[in-house]
């Protein structure tokens, strides 16, 4: 809104601040910061309220967590109001990209937002049905995945050699929704301790800020030889409020957590981050950036294949953060030990960008 009363006051005078990327992806950070801030306290005593109980535990979980029950969960609606409002403020809304990403945001979130309802009113943890759930997150992907996949080509771009893609044709559509799917998923299966998803995904934000940034500027990204998308430059600011919103949301996350995002938020920014990789041809780069996502699932992949093929567990308790803590590691020690390993992925992530 403000980008568009810019453009109508031709950028004048302190408007024309307005008219760089990386200002208003500094403001679009802040202002999702603050609502987050502001808006935190009194919702999280509304959800305490309307949901009594809070979110189910799980019996057969971490005994410690048992010490969680009463915390209420839903709290990644404080996110996805921050981040919306902070978006509908900086960001032009005329670029397609944006309304790609804010679909699969808000259609995640929606769908999260229903599993959390009906474990809370239910007060179990199984929540929606998987397939169920799956097939409502494949037609929000595909959406997306058409109106961002419809501005770029289809070609899937590999790291380390300069622009070269494979021709993907209409395969590409369907790989993009899996992506998308696939990173909300996994981001989803990470938050199951204070804090352990929310900063993994604000690091992964801040790479992909930037590299939306380089994406769109086709001077860096004819140095860099990655691919340039028009109009990419935009989601960098995307992913700023991503980061402000987390922000928020972490200062009140943080252990002893008084909230839980619960999958209203994890879908969503697993999705967001999905989506925003898919619309710079960075899907492979996201697998590294968010490799900590793809650990996490790939663990209940194998304990899951394993134990029903053979009756045995690979892991004492799967998503593997579980592991770590049947092992002894506290859940502190946990959390800030797997924030490094997200850390460094980020870091080898970004390397890519260079060594082509």
């Amino acid at each position: 809104m403000l980008y568009l009363l810019a453009e109508w006051l031709n950028f004048e005078g302190i408007f024309n601040l307005v008219r760089y990327q990386t200002f208003r992806a500094g403001a679009t950070l802040m202002t999702a910061l603050v609502i987050g801030l502001v808006i935190g306290p009194r919702f999280i005593d509304m959800l305490r309220v309307r949901q009594g109980k809070g979110q189910p535990i799980r019996e057969d979980g971490p005994q410690s967590h048992l010490a969680k029950r009463g915390t209420p969960t839903m709290g990644g609606l404080m996110i996805l109001i921050s981040l919306s409002l902070a978006v509908l403020i900086w960001m032009d809304l005329r670029n397609p990209f944006i309304w790609a990403v804010l679909a699969v945001t808000l259609g995640f979130g929606l769908i999260g937002f229903l599993d959390d309802y009906d474990k809370v009113t239910k007060s179990s943890h199984k929540g929606v049905s998987a397939r169920v759930r799956l097939l409502m997150e494949f037609a929000v992907a595909g959406v997306a995945s058409y109106l961002a996949v419809s501005q770029i080509n289809t070609f899937l771009y590999v790291p380390f050699f300069n622009n070269l893609g494979l021709e993907m044709g209409l395969f590409y559509y369907v790989f993009a929704a899996i992506v998308i799917v696939g990173a909300g998923n996994a981001v989803n299966l990470t938050d199951g301790l204070d804090g352990l998803a929310t900063m993994p995904v604000i690091i992964a934000a801040g790479t992909f800020a930037l590299i939306s940034y380089l994406v769109g500027r086709v001077d860096f990204s004819s140095y860099l030889g990655i691919p340039h998308v028009p109009g990419a430059g935009e989601l960098a600011i995307f992913c700023a409020a991503i980061m402000g919103a987390g922000l928020a949301f972490l200062w009140f996350n943080a252990p002893p957590a008084a909230v839980f995002m619960g999958d209203t938020g994890s879908l969503a920014l697993g999705g967001a981050l999905g989506a925003v990789a898919v619309s710079t041809h960075h899907e492979i780069v996201l697998a590294v950036v968010g490799g900590l996502f793809v650990f996490e699932a790939l663990s209940v992949i194998i304990q899951v294949f394993w134990f029903k093929r053979t009756g045995k567990r690979v892991f004492r308790m799967a998503p593997i953060h579980h592991h770590f803590e049947q092992l002894g590691w506290s859940e502190s020690k946990v959390v800030i030990r797997f924030w490094i390993v997200a850390i460094v992925l980020a870091l080898m992530g970004l390397a890519t960008l260079k060594l082509r």
